[in-house]
């Protein structure tokens, strides 16, 4: 009995990282655990859910909490707050370049009493010549340690030191005048054309649309090379070749909604604008232009019941829905809702513009793509504004967090493109080869006639004819589901008016969010909210498509 509780592995000690956002705690994380991961985002709300990992050497167990924010109720400070009361030991992570105004701050709203304590101060590189008075003045006047780290690069002697700091800890043992006379001169983050009072939104609102319109332009033009030759080589010989199978087979493989001439051409429309806007994503987030660009449309956010720092779930959006709805755990809970509603509607995540950007070229007119996305963004801010009453106040955050513009790290972006391409490869595509194979066994067993001959007068109020109604179903599952409407090499898009195809696009992409969204806003905030929030979207855009289509009409 005795040698069964000698063998009992030693408890891990649990140590909680916590501080302000973009306090550099992912960054932290990821210089003690040594994982390659590129969590170390430059912008403020990456982390909004926990992070763990074992440090066994040490009996060890370190958290990784969102940053929290003065005054605020959103999910992630709570979570950072449920946290910290669960830790043994608490590392708070503060700038080093703002440690006389964040650390009081910090210290103020959190309960560390009894707690095991070390001070990790960050952005060392950017502190001046002061900082080690500074650094002595806090670790003699608390009696912990303070460490100052550029946690963006931390050797195995910085970890090793770090690591040993926290097995020592101990609390708080006396309170001192936080203001520390030794406050050395730091460098403040650099001022850009987006601060400006008169025309930083407006540069704010050009760099945003550069953000999306260029790599997708450039998108269009490498599928429009890519499309004829792929057809040549590979979708005309395949056709030769498989002129005896089995029809069922073939019109599986190669007709209309065939897996491999479909899903083909969904792969070459959708691949380059997915990767494309990831990079270019990927290299806003992590040299901190993103953050300057939302604090720059505040303003304006606020007159839709949202604020800047709900722009960063809707920026992400355009990635992914289903990441935006977890990246809004970082909203207050007086504007999360409509930052989910804003999402839900206005923000075409990376399949949902490969797919349109496919529809608008196969029907000739690629131009229109952009008056598109004009109206999908506006009529998603009116349809938060009509369904979300609330406004926000004009005050301003007490404690404002500008974030430091940096060189991107090769590392991170990378890893964050790569982990783009892999939810492309291994969900999206299998997922629309699925939808290929659904809708050819409709096409066989004539149940999408069917449907197309019941939504047909309903398709007529918006000037659309019947066979576009497959499109629209299928974008309900997914938003490339409207690649089915390349059908048999894109002819039935060919012969829609302009008026046609744009509100053809637009209603298949705001009728409903996708399966997937609509299930983890169910999951993040109710069966009941994700029920009236898929009611009053539907209202939103059949009515915005009939105008659409009245003004089409109107203006042939």
């Amino acid at each position: 009995m005795l040698n069964s509780v000698l063998e009992q592995p030693e408890e891990l000690r649990k140590v909680v990282l916590v501080g302000f956002e973009s306090a550099g705690k992912s960054a932290l994380f990821r210089g003690l655990t040594g994982r390659d991961t590129g969590e170390e985002s430059n912008v403020r709300g990456s982390t909004v859910t926990v992070r763990r990992a074992e440090l066994p050497e040490h009996q060890l167990e370190l958290v990784d909490t969102p940053g929290i924010r003065l005054k605020d109720d959103s999910v992630t400070t709570m979570l950072a707050l449920k946290q910290l009361a669960a830790g043994d030991t608490v590392v708070l992570v503060v700038r080093g370049t703002d440690v006389v105004l964040e650390l009081p701050l910090l210290l103020g709203m959190l309960d560390i009493t009894g707690k095991n304590a070390v001070i990790v101060l960050t952005f060392a590189d950017k502190c001046g010549s002061g900082l080690t008075a500074q650094v002595d003045y806090y670790r003699k006047g608390l009696g912990i340690s303070v460490l100052p780290f550029n946690t963006r690069y931390m050797d195995e002697n910085a970890q090793g030191l770090l690591c040993r700091a926290i097995v020592a800890a101990r609390p708080m043992k006396r309170h001192i005048q936080l203001e520390s006379p030794h406050a050395s001169p730091v460098i403040e983050p650099q001022t850009t054309m987006f601060e400006h009072t008169v025309w930083g939104r407006f540069a704010a609102l050009i760099a945003l649309i550069l953000l999306f319109a260029v790599p997708v332009y450039v998108a269009y033009l490498f599928s429009g090379l890519v499309q004829p030759l792929a057809d040549a080589w590979i979708l005309e010989p395949l056709h030769r070749m498989s002129m005896g199978l089995w029809n069922p087979l073939q019109a599986m493989m190669l007709g209309d909604y065939g897996m491999i001439s479909l899903g083909l051409y969904s792969f070459i429309w959708a691949f380059p604008v997915v990767f494309l806007i990831g990079v270019s994503v990927a290299v806003t987030e992590e040299s901190g232009l993103k953050d300057r660009i939302t604090d720059s449309l505040d303003g304006w956010m606020r007159e839709i019941g949202l604020n800047g720092k709900d722009l960063i779930p809707v920026l992400s959006g355009f990635g992914c829905n289903v990441v935006a709805v977890f990246q809004s755990r970082t909203c207050s809970s007086c504007t999360r809702k409509a930052c989910v509603s804003m999402i839900s509607f206005g923000s075409a995540c990376s399949y949902q513009i490969g797919a349109s950007l496919s529809i608008f070229s196969s029907g000739g007119k690629p131009w229109l793509f952009f008056p598109y996305m004009l109206v999908l963004v506006l009529a998603g801010a009116l349809h938060t504004r009509l369904w979300n009453r609330n406004r926000m106040d004009d005050m301003l955050p007490l404690h404002v967090n500008r974030t430091f513009l940096q060189k991107p790290s090769w590392r991170s972006v990378s890893w964050r493109v790569r982990s783009v391409m892999k939810q492309f490869l291994v969900q999206a595509m299998p997922i629309f080869i699925g939808i290929c194979v659904v809708a050819t066994l409709l096409e066989q067993t004539e149940v999408l006639s069917v449907l197309t001959r019941t939504l047909t007068p309903l398709l007529a109020i918006f000037h659309l004819p019947g066979d576009a109604a497959g499109g629209i179903l299928f974008s309900i599952l997914r938003k490339d589901g409207l690649l089915v409407l390349n059908q048999d090499q894109g002819s039935f898009i060919a012969e829609l008016s302009g008026g046609q195809l744009f509100v053809l696009v637009y209603l298949a992409s705001t009728l409903t969010a996708c399966l997937v969204t609509m299930w983890t806003i169910r999951k993040e905030l109710g069966a009941a909210f994700a029920a009236q929030l898929t009611g009053r979207q539907l209202l939103m855009s059949l009515g915005s498509a009939f105008v659409l289509a009245w003004v089409w009409d109107w203006i042939a």
